[in-house]
């Protein structure tokens, strides 16, 4: 899951510096507001805002922030009643797409979404076109650095993960969706820092593009399809080769 990996942390750097602009916090206040709707407002008791809120932590989100959101979710404050859907498609060389988004405005938001496909991608394709090359799972991504590889395999096993494997400098967690809370309370009780963890969309299978023209059309489809506003998630199975990814980054 290399290229799955290198993305999730490429992301992770990216979300610092979208952070001083606010477009990140945006995104996360949505994924809060839907998630205290879903499943109410207590961290405690709703897997899903509780790893939303961990995110909020983790790019510095204000405590009043995160609170209102929880607020507008729940109904104690007034807010926008957002649609959750989701869009596929092809970038170059055949990668598969899948684009989650939040919105209040469906048909905006695929105008904008086809936009951007057509111009950088191959176009947009119906629903489930890409959807069988992917597989639903917790994905958590913790540094060598930061702990021993026993015991991190010991924890995260013994917690109901299914897989450990080394990648580069880091140690790649995957879980079923269900046990993902679980085997995140368990690194957390452990004092384990992650450097990702979300439940994820992973590829069964990867597109290499070992073309810097290709590969930076990609990278490109992948930053202007996260910069529109009601996207909350892009998920893609191609991978880029080191020396590519380095020449692009000069």
């Amino acid at each position: 899951m290399s290229g799955h990996s290198k993305w999730a942390t490429t992301k992770r750097k990216k979300a610092a510096i979208d952070s001083k602009r606010g477009k990140i916090f945006t995104k996360i206040t949505k994924e809060i507001t839907v998630a205290a709707r879903m499943g109410g407002g207590d961290p405690d008791g709703n897997p899903r805002l509780r790893t939303a809120v961990d995110k909020a932590k983790s790019v510095s989100m204000p405590a009043d922030n995160i609170k209102r959101a929880i607020q507008k979710g729940t109904g104690e404050l007034p807010g926008v009643a957002y649609e959750e859907t989701t869009y596929e498609g092809y970038g170059p060389n055949g990668v598969a797409i899948i684009v989650e988004v939040m919105t209040d405005n469906k048909n905006r938001t695929v105008s904008e979404l086809r936009h951007i496909m057509e111009k950088l991608g191959k176009g947009m394709g119906e629903n489930g076109c890409v959807s069988w090359m992917f597989h639903k799972k917790g994905y958590i991504v913790v540094a060598k650095a930061k702990t021993d590889e026993e015991k991190l395999m010991g924890i995260a096993l013994d917690a109901g993960a299914e897989d450990m494997q080394p990648e580069d400098d880091n140690f790649v967690i995957t879980t079923a969706p269900a046990d993902f809370d679980k085997v995140k309370k368990a690194l957390d009780g452990a004092g384990i820092a992650t450097e990702v963890a979300e439940v994820t969309m992973v590829p069964q299978t990867y597109v290499t593009l070992e073309g810097q023209k290709e590969a930076s059309q990609m990278l490109r489809l992948m930053e202007s399809l996260e910069d529109n506003d009601d996207v909350q998630n892009v998920y893609a199975n191609f991978d880029i080769p080191d020396e590519i990814m380095n020449a692009i980054e000069g």
